[in-house]
C-alpha cells in the first residue's frame, strides 16, 4: 500500500518510515522543511509538504493515497489544548478525504482513554470520554468516523523508549539535569506503563494492515514500572540524589509535569498480543534509562 503518515520525522514516525518500507510498503511522509524532505528521501520515503495546521496538505495528502498513518502531535505541553484542538481538526481532514472508501485510518492516542475510572488498570476495549485530558477529544473524533463507516483504527501510546527519548521521563530527565536532583512524590505508587519504540512502530504496521475497523491496540509491554524505579535509574544514570518530595513540593518542583506524576497510569495490553499476534521484544524502561545515550538525546528547552 501507499500510506500517508504523518509525523514521518518524529521520533515515532522516522522509524515507522523504515518499518513500513522493509514491508513492502510505500510511503509519503509529511514535512515542514526541506531537511525533512531530505530525511525521508534519505529513508526511501516520498516526501509531502505541509503541517498540522495546513488542512489542505492534509487532504491532499490522505486523497492521493491507499490509507493514512496519524502519528504526528506537538508535544508542547504550556500550549496542550490547543494542541489537542489542532489534533481533532487534523483527523476529522483526514477522515472526511478517506469517507466513502475502505482505506485504513490508523490514529494515535494514549492508553489513558482505556482507564475505566482514572487510575485503573487501561483495556482495550474500554474507551473512557469523560476523561478528564483534552486530548480525549481526537479519540471522539476517531469515534464519529467510526459511526460514519470509515475504517478506522486506534494505537494507544504508553511511554515510548529508547536510550535517547523515553516519553514523559524525558522530561522528567531533564528537570533532573537542571535542578540537580531526581524527585518522586513521597509515599506514592504511582507507575506508568512503558514500550520500547521498535515495538510499537510493529504494533502500527500491523494495525494498518489488520483493517479491522473500530479496534483499538495498545502499544504497552510493561503494564507499569513504579515512577520511583524510574526516579532511582535516573539518578542513578546523571550521579545525582534521589529525592522524596511531599505533595506541596512536588507540585512546584515538577510543574505541568506533576499532572501526570500524580498519576496511575498502568495498561495492558493481552488484547493487542492476541489480536495481532504481537510480542513485545525491545528493552524494558529502567534498561534504556541505564543507557542513556547523552550525545543523541534532545533535552526540552
Amino acid at each position: 500500500m501507499k500510506i500517508f503518515l504523518t509525523g514521518a520525522n518524529g521520533f515515532i514516525g522516522s522509524r515507522l518510515v523504515r518499518e513500513l518500507i522493509g514491508a513492502g510498503h510505500e510511503v509519503v511522509g509529511l514535512t515542514r522543511s526541506d531537511a525533512g524532505a531530505q530525511h525521508l528521501a534519505a529513508a526511501g520515503a516520498e516526501a509531502h509538504r505541509g503541517d498540522l495546521e495546513d488542512l489542505n496538505s492534509l487532504r491532499v495528502g490522505a486523497e492521493s493515497c491507499d490509507g493514512v498513518i496519524h502519528t504526528a502531535f506537538d508535544h508542547n505541553f504550556s500550549n496542550y489544548l490547543a494542541n489537542c484542538q489542532k489534533d481533532q481538526r487534523a483527523i476529522e481532514t483526514m477522515g472526511a478525504a478517506l469517507e466513502g472508501s475502505d482505506r485504513p485510518f490508523v490514529i494515535t492516542s494514549t492508553t489513558l482513554f482505556g482507564e475505566p475510572i482514572a487510575g485503573q488498570l487501561a483495556d482495550e476495549d474500554t474507551f473512557n470520554t469523560g476523561h478528564s485530558n483534552p486530548r480525549v477529544t481526537s479519540e471522539i473524533t476517531a469515534e464519529a468516523l467510526m459511526e460514519r463507516g470509515a475504517n478506522v483504527s486506534l494505537v494507544r501510546l504508553s511511554q515510548i523508549h529508547d536510550t535517547q527519548r523515553q516519553g514523559l521521563v524525558t522530561f522528567m530527565i531533564d528537570l533532573a539535569r537542571r535542578t540537580g536532583r531526581s524527585s518522586y512524590i513521597e509515599g506514592s505508587s504511582n507507575r506508568w506503563s512503558a514500550a520500547h519504540v521498535s515495538d510499537a512502530v510493529r504494533v502500527f504496521r500491523l494495525a494498518l494492515e489488520r483493517q479491522h475497523p473500530g479496534a483499538r491496540y495498545h502499544a504497552t509491554d510493561e503494564e507499569g514500572v513504579s515512577i520511583r524505579s524510574i526516579a532511582e535509574a535516573i539518578g542513578h544514570r546523571l550521579g545525582l540524589p534521589v529525592v522524596a518530595l511531599s505533595a506541596q513540593e512536588a507540585a512546584t518542583h515538577f510543574g505541568w509535569l506533576n499532572g501526570f506524576i500524580s498519576k496511575d497510569m498502568t495498561a495492558s495490553s493481552e488484547k493487542t498480543k492476541m489480536r495481532l499476534n504481537w510480542q513485545p521484544m525491545g528493552p524494558r524502561l529502567l534498561t534504556d534509562i541505564a543507557n542513556l545515550d547523552f550525545q543523541s538525546t534532545v533535552f526540552s528547552p
